[in-house]
């Protein structure tokens, strides 16, 4: 295993342009990489239905479904893994964690139902559940899989409804300030963002 992820280890680091503190650091990250694959291959049950998409890039119009409005914008999404299956597919995203806590649903909501969005208008199938595997990152490697049912009529208004707010609010000149995790990776964190001082940016 450690060879198989040292193969593909230095390619990836250079092209997400990662940088260490120095070789031990970089020593012991790669070393848990390789502890919570191997934990995470050994819990995957034998009889687990086969892929029908691994790290699949879709993008797709953004079509209320109740009122059959074309929102003008496709909706882009990357989903870890999508299993087959008698009832319908299964959504899975793969997230790593510090501990084993639960993850508070409503902050995934909005991802998750749009995945089931994409898998629905791609393949025009349902799915029968999603699930968040976390890989969590303690001294003795674990996963949980947290289970969450098939998405429902409100799940989809309330994505579209926030959607809207986005695109009503960049329309009038607004850009809300919501800080989360992508904050890190934006280029206007340090010069719009960190002129803020209420209302909009």
């Amino acid at each position: 295993m450690f060879t198989q992820i040292g193969e593909v280890w230095d390619a990836a680091v250079s092209g997400e342009d990662i940088q260490f503190k120095d070789l031990a650091e970089e020593g012991r990250l790669k070393q848990q990489t390789v502890d919570l694959v191997s934990v995470y291959l050994a819990s995957v049950l034998a009889d687990e239905p086969r892929p029908l998409a691994v790290e699949s890039r879709w993008e797709l119009p953004l079509v209320d479904s109740e009122t059959g409005e074309d929102l003008g914008i496709p909706l882009l999404g990357i989903i870890d893994l999508v299993l087959d299956g008698s009832e319908g597919a299964t959504i899975v995203d793969f997230k790593t964690a510090a501990n084993t806590s639960t993850p508070v649903a409503t902050s995934h909501e909005l991802q998750l139902s749009s995945y089931a969005y994409l898998l629905r208008m791609a393949t025009g199938r349902t799915e029968s559940e999603l699930q968040i595997r976390s890989l969590v990152k303690t001294k003795t490697p674990s996963v949980v899989t947290h289970r969450y049912p098939p998405r429902e009529d409100r799940h989809f208004r309330r994505l579209f409804a926030v959607i809207r707010e986005y695109l009503d609010a960049l329309d009038r000149g607004q850009f809300n300030f919501r800080p989360g995790w992508t904050c890190g990776a934006c280029d206007y964190r340090e010069s719009v963002c960190a002129a803020w001082g209420g209302g909009t940016v």
